[in-house]
């Protein structure tokens, strides 16, 4: 149900109006999603962030991991979600993320991958992992305009370095590492960060300590704001079973059954039925003779025709 006065035009949500939110103690609701009907559906229920996330290449493309995504396919989805969006009420801020090997290299390559996402894929904003190593990335796009949003925790671009996907920081030196990264994006010019899979204490604390908004994932309820992948919430792989998702809805045996139901009819003889016909009682046709086809009559076992 609409939260909106009626015929009042939603608030575009900006990284201002994101600021705003957390200062005001408003949470944050964030979806992940790839496509033009995906994005429609989530601006139709009101979210405050579409995120076009390199997860795409697990749930969409079928990788193991997200490191096989190019900027190409990035720029891609995001233009489609762009699509799907302008169809709605204009109210989500659209992150797109920056995929492995558009912004390691250094800060030139950084800019120019970031300027593509925007340019091209219509995001009005770009996420990327990474603490203080990459604090100097973080200002070179800010400075060019791009407003940068922070990952923290687990970060998937980097799981052989972290030996698997795996919580983040349950000790206190790599939790207080953590932290001190957060700050220092935050110093860089991060509007906000994505904490994935840390401790909720930590989380918690992050939180508090910041002035930009936190979007957890596996982080606990104390974060500004909670992201998860539409896939996900509406339980369309029911073999994946992360403790930090929860499923709203159990769409993928519902999917599995309507196809199976459809199979069944046309293999049955029940669908289409006249219904889904279309007729013209107009419409008179004659056998259209083989020669006036270009066709030539079948040649014989001898090669002539008969």
């Amino acid at each position: 149900m609409s939260t909106h006065a009626p015929g009042a035009r939603p608030r575009h949500v900006t990284v201002h109006e994101l600021r705003r939110m957390k200062e005001s103690g408003e949470r944050i609701a964030v979806v992940t999603a790839y496509d033009a009907t995906a994005a429609r559906l989530v601006a139709a229920a009101e979210v405050d962030v579409v995120l076009v996330g390199d997860s795409l290449g697990m749930v969409v493309q079928g990788h193991e991991s997200t490191l096989p995504v190019t900027l190409d396919q990035m720029v891609y989805h995001c233009a489609a979600v762009r699509r799907g969006l302008a169809r709605g009420d204009g109210r989500a801020h659209l992150v797109g993320d920056m995929p492995f090997g558009s912004y390691q290299a250094g800060t030139d390559d950084a800019v120019r991958s970031a300027m593509r996402l925007v340019a091209e894929g219509g995001a009005e904003a770009v996420k990327l992992e990474g603490g203080a190593d990459y604090v100097d990335v973080v200002r070179r796009i800010v400075r060019a305009g791009v407003p940068v949003m922070g990952h923290l925790g687990l970060t998937p671009q980097s799981v052989h370095k972290m030996g698997g996907y795996v919580v983040q920081g349950k000790e206190s030196e790599k939790a207080q590492q953590i932290l001190r990264d957060a700050r220092a994006l935050e110093g860089a010019g991060c509007y906000a960060v994505v904490l994935e899979c840390v401790p909720a204490e930590l989380a918690r604390i992050v939180t508090a300590q910041l002035r930009i908004p936190t979007i957890g994932i596996g982080a606990g309820p104390g974060c500004d704001g909670q992201v998860l992948v539409l896939n996900d919430l509406l339980g369309m792989d029911p073999s994946f079973t992360p403790k930090f998702v929860k499923r709203f809805a159990e769409l993928g045996a519902a999917a599995q059954e309507a196809v199976a139901r459809y199979a069944a009819e046309v293999r049955g003889g029940t669908f289409p039925s006249d219904a889904h016909s279309f007729h013209s009682s107009a419409l008179r046709l004659m056998p259209v003779p083989a020669e006036e086809q270009g066709r030539e009559e079948p040649p014989d076992a001898m090669g002539t025709p008969i």
